[in-house]
């Protein structure tokens, strides 16, 4: 049971970068993207209208904070030194940052902006106004394929996730509202984890951990993104699930299409179309498999079935520490390879052992929609399924008394 990143992963991670950096003419490797930073020194911190910048030279580094997060930032082992600004807009971020840069020689960057992103109303200048700054997303790229250790942090989160669909499914009945059968499902199974892992749990400032499992309910599941509708559950409805659990920040992502009773032979129909989809996406996963060509096989299903223009997304994306992360299964990725070509190779339109992805082909009609979602790993000769709750219709119907 994997429930906390060893050191010598953030050492495998930074010595990546800096061999990338040593490619470079640049003297330091510079990003202000919260997920990005995590992943490098497993510092995580809310991305607000504060910008947080991380450094990497070739034997240092070195962050510039605001002052609410000097401690926080301080107790990093990995982190040589903490720069700091009063608050923005108080504050200058972007000159702290500058100023670092300078106390460590470096002239130009490699940077995953060009400035920090404006989150929650940042306004600030370019770095480029203070150094030489070159782009790249080297963090980003690193990411889509995990190592061991992520793998198993992600299939951990996906037995916490089960359990949590789990409850979700026993507590689901008419009458009850979506929201606190929602609640008590997550609060059980967050209990049952935490018993479990004790002080092998790693909290996070970010996202909803440790176990959350809730719905898409009524009319509401017609959109992909819909939301609980403010009305208790009735017999004949259909819910979208989702269930997950955050392990050490990693994700897994866990969908069922459910019926309150038993289905309509409409209800009924799309389902088994839908569940059909699935598992043709499921059968075409592989090392070397064309990722455009898998969401291509599921839309010329839909097609065949004549239910093409009830399909609104793709079949998938890769899932890690973010619930979205490229690349994703879309007819169009290739192309996007090709057209992006200074940042993708031909290696990135083909999936990679390692790669973890969410397999989530959807149907939405005028008043329902019909959604699996499970979280399936790319290995050497083929692949692993991480979630497992049933997908077939018996199991997704709640029986009535």
């Amino acid at each position: 049971m994997t429930a906390r990143l060893p050191a010598t992963e953030f050492e495998t991670r930074l010595g990546r970068v800096r061999d990338r950096l040593a490619e470079t003419d640049a003297d330091a490797g510079l990003w202000f993207g919260a997920t990005s930073i995590e992943y490098l020194t497993g510092f995580d911190h809310l991305q607000t209208e504060r910008p947080v910048a991380l450094a990497v030279t070739a034997d240092g580094i070195e962050i510039t904070v605001p002052r609410l997060e000097v401690e926080r930032a301080s107790e990093n082992s990995r982190i040589d030194a903490v720069h700091h600004y009063d608050d923005y807009p108080g504050g200058e971020p972007i000159r702290t940052v500058a100023e670092m840069l300078a106390g460590l020689g470096a002239d130009r960057v490699a940077a995953d902006a060009d400035g920090a992103p404006g989150t929650m109303g940042y306004q600030g200048p370019a770095l480029s106004e203070f150094l030489a700054v070159d782009t790249q997303s080297w963090v980003s790229r690193l990411r889509w394929e995990k190592s061991e250790t992520e793998l198993a942090l992600i299939r951990e989160s996906a037995e916490w996730a089960n359990l949590g669909h789990r409850y979700l499914a026993d507590y689901t009945e008419p009458g009850a509202h979506p929201v606190t059968v929602s609640q008590r499902a997550s609060m059980e199974a967050s209990r049952a984890m935490l018993d479990t892992l004790g002080d092998r749990y790693a909290p996070r400032t970010r996202g909803d951990g440790p176990v959350h499992a809730g719905y898409i309910t009524g009319e509401q599941t017609r959109l992909p993104h819909g939301h609980t509708a403010n009305r208790r559950i009735e017999a004949g409805d259909t819910l979208i699930t989702g269930a997950t659990a955050i392990v050490d920040g990693y994700h897994s992502e866990l969908e069922r299409t459910m019926f309150v009773g038993e289905p309509s032979d409409e209800q009924g129909h799309y389902f088994e179309v839908m569940l059909e989809a699935q598992d043709i996406a499921i059968d075409a996963l592989g090392p070397g498999v064309p990722i455009a060509d898998v969401d291509r096989r599921v839309r010329e299903y839909f097609e065949e079935q004549g239910v093409a223009d009830l399909a609104q997304h793709h079949v998938g994306h890769n899932i890690g520490l973010a619930g979205h992360e490229p690349p994703y299964i879309d007819r169009g990725w290739g192309d996007h390879c090709e057209a992006e070509a200074t940042t993708y190779d031909g290696d990135d339109a083909v999936m990679r052992p390692g790669q973890v992805w969410t397999i989530e082909p959807g149907l939405y009609t005028e008043t329902d929609g019909y959604r699996h979602s499970d979280t399936i790993a790319i290995t050497e000769d083929g692949i692993e399924w991480f979630t497992y709750y049933p997908r077939d219709l018996e199991s997704n119907s709640v029986a009535l008394e």
